[in-house]
């Protein structure tokens, strides 16, 4: 099912396609052997063998190009330009960048009709970026580090933006290629084996899919406007205290030591997710990318602020986070792990760095750039630095508290998030082979 632009209600809500299938599977039994190319789940009607075949059979691969960034011209046109960083989404409307008709033809660019499918193919190694694919709903070009899909039999493109979601990450995780940036090519993609099912059956199935990513998409903007608020509370609140002198500037290095502690005691190994904050690697992750004997690694207690270097999206400089965690954890070497005088201003640092603006002018004047764009920053260097805080004790309490109410809004919509995204996994797993 489409959605256009205006984002219109369906015509039926998910809870009752989710009605109508859970009373179908109930009654569906998968007749003959184990051996039936069918998937454990399918709507009463059909019990026709799935098709097998691969990607290359099946679709017309393309890949982009990115136009020279040293014309600032070649970005002015109103073409949409796809990056990888923007196919997280079933949909894909407008992009943030645009190019004109003469530079898609200077740089041999091909525009794709509505209704493409493309998947990111580097950089598989960020978090959040391998299995990322959308659906165009305008006339678009694309980066290099995209790959279009045009079918060319009997698949629709809706049907393999499902099989992609299902498969994607695994596929990212096993055939990627390169040392530091791992990436996906035409000869890799074109080989994948796919199977699928009559176009009728596939309506019925890309129908109920769109439908619950709808809602999907519906609660990730909840969670993004409450977000986007505790950012706009949190700059009130520094421009407000810093003009009425209720707020002072101070040295990082007078309120965070650093904890030093080692991992002796083999707590779980956790990353630091610019979305969710510091998380467990395989419950969110899927895997772990720990070394085996963890030992060496760094001791994050409840209320400890991590600093991470890995650069991603808009924080060129690495992400900054309390650590909400009851138990102790562990995170790599490579983090720094700090103590805050009190669990409330670790907290109040938590939501100032939350906004990647504060971040960058933080860490800019700290960073050091090292060979192939490494960046260097010592532990001890990063409390160099100093932030807006409020001068009274009272103040830091009742901001803190302020801040974490809202906060506790946002755990909530995440929760219900987490459950839909899980109901998702489970019938992409049970609905598609």
């Amino acid at each position: 099912m489409a959605i256009n632009s205006k984002n219109k209600v369906p015509e039926f809500s998910i809870e009752q396609e989710q009605n109508e299938f859970a009373a179908s599977t109930e009654r569906e039994k998968i007749k003959g052997s184990k051996n039936l190319n069918v998937p454990p789940l399918r709507f009463p009607e059909f019990t026709d063998e799935w098709t097998k075949s691969t990607i290359g059979d099946c679709f017309e691969l393309y890949s982009g190009n990115t136009p020279s960034r040293l014309d600032k011209k070649n970005f002015s046109g109103e073409i949409n330009w796809i990056t990888s960083g923007e196919l997280k989404e079933h949909y894909i409307g407008e992009t943030k960048e645009h190019i004109s008709e003469e530079v898609v033809k200077e740089n041999n660019l091909k525009l794709i009709p509505v209704g493409t499918f493309v998947i990111a193919i580097y950089g598989l190694e960020a978090e959040g970026v391998r299995g990322t694919g959308s659906i165009t709903m305008q006339k678009s070009t694309i980066s290099q580090a995209c790959m279009a899909f045009t079918p060319t039999s009997m698949i629709t493109n809706e049907f393999l933006y499902s099989w992609y979601k299902k498969h994607g990450n695994a596929i990212g995780i096993k055939y990627a290629q390169g040392t530091k940036q791992q990436n996906l090519c035409y000869e890799i993609i074109e080989k994948f084996k796919i199977q699928y099912p009559s176009l009728k059956e596939q309506e019925k199935l890309n129908h109920f899919i769109s439908l619950l990513d709808e809602r999907i998409a519906t609660q990730s903007r909840i969670i993004d406007k409450l977000q986007s608020l505790i950012k706009g509370i949190i700059q009130r609140l520094v421009h407000d205290g810093l003009e009425k002198e209720t707020w002072h500037k101070v040295m990082l290095s007078e309120i965070l030591s650093e904890r030093n502690e080692l991992n002796i005691e083999y707590y779980p190994v956790h990353s630091v997710s610019v979305s969710v904050g510091i998380v467990n690697q395989v419950e969110y992750l899927g895997r772990s990318f720990a070394a085996k004997d963890t030992a060496h690694y760094n001791v994050v207690k409840y209320g400890d602020i991590v600093y991470t270097k890995s650069p991603t999206g808009n924080q060129p400089f690495g992400i900054i986070r309390q650590s909400q965690c009851q138990n102790s954890v562990a995170v790599s070497p490579l983090y720094g792990v700090y103590k805050p005088d009190s669990f409330e201003i670790g907290n109040i640092l938590h939501y100032y760095f939350l906004n990647p603006l504060n971040t960058n002018n933080y860490l800019f004047p700290l960073i050091q750039k090292g060979a192939k764009n490494t960046i260097n920053i010592t532990n001890r260097r990063f409390l160099e630095n100093s932030i807006p805080l409020p001068i009274s004790n009272d103040e830091i309490l009742s901001v803190s508290k302020a801040l974490s109410s809202l906060n506790t809004k946002i755990v909530l919509e995440n929760n219900t998030l987490y459950t839909l995204l899980k109901q998702k996994r489970y019938l992409l797993n049970m609905l598609f082979i």
